[in-house]
């Protein structure tokens, strides 16, 4: 399911600049869901994506053919937020059951759970996994950040927060990134129960974080905040490169989804 080596191979990189983005128009529309699309994430090597919906269900598709593959339904448990490992049909995903807030390792391939990880006691609300080992962390209203390895049940590591985190790994594994309460703290994945080696603030804006994400190259944050707040920093010196209030009630997730209402795509020129 994973695309032959050809097909790999045969993909080119393209710039995104004015022109194109302007051509661009909508190529398909999935209308098949009873709720609100809560969570979605691409494959880094594959063409899949992964959605989690409040109608219950977890649903795989083929992006280049737009096809949906798979569905799963979740009705015991409830599903929020939903993110590939490195297998394009493995995920992690978190409860929305208000009763049990385990995450669960899951095989969309044959629908078998693999691994639970227990360990928060309030909802998950941030989830990042690690794209060169087999490591993910978690941020939980209960304002603990928990630190997994996918291959054990119970976690690496604890750290305590003082707000609903939002928390994200760069790109090499080497960082990772949780923002709560108007800053954004770095820690080094390697000695974390130090404590963080830059502290970033982020303007002013101290409503609940929703989203925090590293560009592919590392060197850029974009933090997406409850009142509705868009903030771009320089991820060595922490200096905003942008900030921007968005049209809407709260921004829940740019770059991978935005949903308020309805399915609508943010883009932004971060230059």
């Amino acid at each position: 399911m994973g695309g032959t080596q050809v097909e790999r191979e045969e993909k080119v990189s393209l710039e995104l600049c004015e022109e194109i983005l302007q051509s661009m128009e909508v190529g398909m529309s999935f209308k098949d869901y009873n709720g609100r699309i809560s969570s979605l994430d691409f494959h880094r090597a594959s063409n899949y994506l992964v959605t989690a919906s409040d109608d219950e269900s977890i649903r795989l598709y083929d992006v280049t053919s737009g096809t949906c593959l798979k569905t799963i339904n979740s009705k015991k448990y409830g599903v929020d937020l939903v993110c590939f490992t490195s297998h394009p049909t493995t995920v992690i995903y978190s409860s929305k059951n208000g009763w049990d807030e385990s995450l669960r390792l899951l095989s969309l391939h044959d629908n078998k759970y693999l691994r639970y990880f227990k360990g928060h006691h309030d909802r998950v609300v941030s989830l990042s996994l690690c794209s060169r080992k087999d490591c993910f962390i978690s941020g939980s209203l209960d304002r603990t950040v928990l630190l997994w390895d996918q291959r054990a049940e119970k976690c690496q590591g604890l750290l305590h927060v003082q707000g609903r985190p939002a928390i994200s790994y760069d790109d090499q594994g080497l960082v990772f990134a949780i923002a709560f309460g108007g800053y954004i703290r770095m820690f080094d994945a390697r000695k974390y129960e130090k404590g963080p080696f830059e502290i970033f603030s982020v303007g002013g804006d101290i409503s609940d974080a929703n989203v925090v994400k590293f560009s592919n190259d590392g060197r850029l944050m974009l933090l997406t905040t409850a009142d509705g707040h868009i903030h771009v920093l320089d991820s060595f010196r922490g200096t905003l490169v942008l900030g921007m209030a968005a049209s809407m009630h709260g921004v829940f997730e740019v770059a991978k989804k935005l949903q308020v209402g309805g399915v609508q795509l943010l883009i932004l020129d971060l230059l």
